[in-house]
Formats: C-alpha cells, structure tokens, sequence
C-alpha cells in the first residue's frame, strides 16, 4: 500500500496539463469579466465611429 502512495505522490504526467487548463479558465474568467465592464464603452466608440462614417 505504502508503494502504491508512493508512486503517486511521485507520478506527474498530469499534472502540467491540469495547471494549463487553470491557466486557460483563469484568462478566460478575467477576458469574459473585462468584456462585461467595458462592452458598452467600446460599443459606444464603435457606433459613434460608424455614425461618422455614414455622415
């Protein structure tokens, strides 16, 4: 029993693909949060931008 903890306590093939997926959810919470916040700025300046252009 104790090789077995052994062995897994020391195995870490899977653990770089799990910390990559962390990574990848943390970017995506922080990129999804930005874009709430400032999704009607940006949408703002792009309307006023496209109104110029129609004028």
């Amino acid at each position: 029993m104790s090789k077995l903890i052994k062995r897994l306590v020391a195995e870490e093939e899977g653990q770089g693909m799990a910390e990559y997926g962390l990574i990848l959810a943390l970017i995506a919470i922080v990129v999804i949060a930005g874009l709430t916040f400032l999704g009607p700025k940006i949408r703002n300046i792009f309307t006023s931008a496209g109104n110029s252009l129609n004028s």
